[in-house]
């Protein structure tokens, strides 16, 4: 259940972000948000990251709705077990769903966040979850799985044996 709710409140901030950003800037206008850092820009994608795929958004929110269910099923199953790994899974959820609703409810993701010191694409909280989460997943299976997940018998993986709550 926090996991769930750690979801919703980057859904929640994500949306926030986005309506602000919606109902404050024309599209296409750039304001300094951290000055010679970071730009907000009114930008909409009607693809994928990077602008990949480009006006195919049914495809994208089709393909985000089936990666949507297929995390809360895993996080539901607890294929991983340790918090470590659910908290992950509910940060790359809330990244999936967060541009899901932009690309249902408008045909297009509102993107704002703009760096200055590197010309890269424009991006917004979902974004960053997507991506800090499906990182922060590799690292995880890469180095941290072994570890965490295979428990010894008796002993539920993030959890103390001798602990009587688990």
């Amino acid at each position: 259940m926090p996991y769930a709710i750690l979801a919703a409140v980057l859904v929640i901030a994500d949306q926030v972000v986005k309506l602000l950003i919606r109902s404050n800037l024309e599209l296409g206008e750039s304001v300094p948000f951290i000055p010679h850092i970071l730009n907000l820009t009114y930008y909409q994608n009607t693809g994928a990251a990077f602008s990949l795929f480009r006006d195919h958004t049914w495809i994208l929110a089709l393909i985000s709705a089936v990666v949507s269910v297929a995390l809360v099923v895993v996080m539901v199953r607890r294929v991983f077990r340790h918090p470590a790994g659910q908290v992950i899974l509910a940060v790359i959820l809330a990244g999936a769903v967060g541009n899901l609703i932009d690309r249902v409810l408008f045909g297009y993701v509102t993107d704002m966040f703009q760096t200055v010191f590197i010309n890269f694409a424009v991006f917004n909280v979902a974004d960053c979850c997507l991506v800090c989460g499906v990182i922060a997943m590799m690292v995880y299976v890469l180095f941290f799985y072994d570890k965490l997940e295979k428990a010894p018998a008796g002993q539920e993986a993030g959890h103390d044996a001798a602990d009587p709550e688990g």
